[in-house]
């Protein structure tokens, strides 16, 4: 004679199942949106929002500093989470990665002369275009 399962399982193994794969889309690439003056970033359980008026710089780096990451994960090409530089390692200056190709260029941001954010996308023209953007941005802000 067959045991039916109890249908607690199948909805617990459905909603598992469900909350897995939004996990990975989530982590899957960086999303981003501009919106106004306004930047937000979501990169998995990140979220970042970023005031485009308040950006004193924006640019092209090839690598990142050296960094003890006090949360998040590094996998693959890809670093995703909190992270401070070992050189302010005695204050609290975080900065934010949010890195989906470790080896393409990544966008330096610095807000404030202070909070840094290193990102760049899957795709490097999309990088680049995302880059030209914030620049203009900067630019219109300065004038």
């Amino acid at each position: 004679m067959e045991k039916k399962r109890h249908w607690f399982w199948n909805v617990l193994m459905v909603v598992t199942v469900v909350v897995c794969v939004l996990a990975f889309l989530s982590h899957y690439k960086n999303w981003t949106k501009i919106e106004g003056d306004q930047m937000k970033i979501l990169s998995g359980f990140y979220y970042k929002k970023l005031n485009l008026t308040e950006l004193d710089t924006v640019e092209f780096v090839d690598r990142i500093p050296p960094m003890v990451r006090l949360n998040g994960f590094s996998a693959f090409d890809k670093g995703k989470g909190i992270y401070q530089e070992f050189k302010d390692s005695l204050t609290d200056k975080r900065v934010f990665v949010y890195v989906d190709n470790f080896s393409s260029r990544k966008i330096r941001l610095v807000q404030k002369d202070s909070d840094q954010l290193f990102l760049n996308l899957k795709d490097s023209l999309d990088t680049q275009a995302l880059y030209e953007l914030l620049k203009g941005k900067v630019a219109e802000v300065a004038e």
